[in-house]
Formats: C-alpha cells, structure tokens, sequence
C-alpha cells in the first residue's frame, strides 16, 4: 500500500514538473516574443518622428505653418 501511494506521489510530481518546465518554457516564448515586439514598435516610433519633422519642414516650406 505505501509503496503504491509513493508511486503515486512519484508520478504527480513528475507531472508537475513537467508542467513547471513546459509553463518556463512558454514563458521564455512570450518574452522572446515581446522583446521582439518592443523593438518593432521602437522602430516605428523612429519613423513616425521623422516623418513629423519632414512633414514640419514641408509646411515651413510652403508657408503652411509657423517659421
């Protein structure tokens, strides 16, 4: 009978660590992922201001806007 409830125990335990390794897993992904995510958005965060000061310019150009 203890031997059966230490299987048992066993078992569980190895499922959950399999669980625990299967979760930092996908935890490593996500981060991965949003590292990924970030730099993107830096990116279009760059691009965005360059066409705000491009499109400043033209304006001044054009006399759209204020010198």
């Amino acid at each position: 009978m203890a031997e059966q409830v230490d299987n048992a125990v066993l078992e569980l335990l190895r499922r959950i660590r399999d669980d625990v390794s299967r979760a930092r897993e996908d935890v490593h992904d996500v981060k991965v992922r949003l590292s990924a995510i970030e730099m993107q958005l830096a990116a279009l965060n760059h691009r965005s201001d360059r066409f705000n000061e491009r499109l400043g310019r033209i304006e001044r150009r054009l006399e759209l806007a204020d010198a």
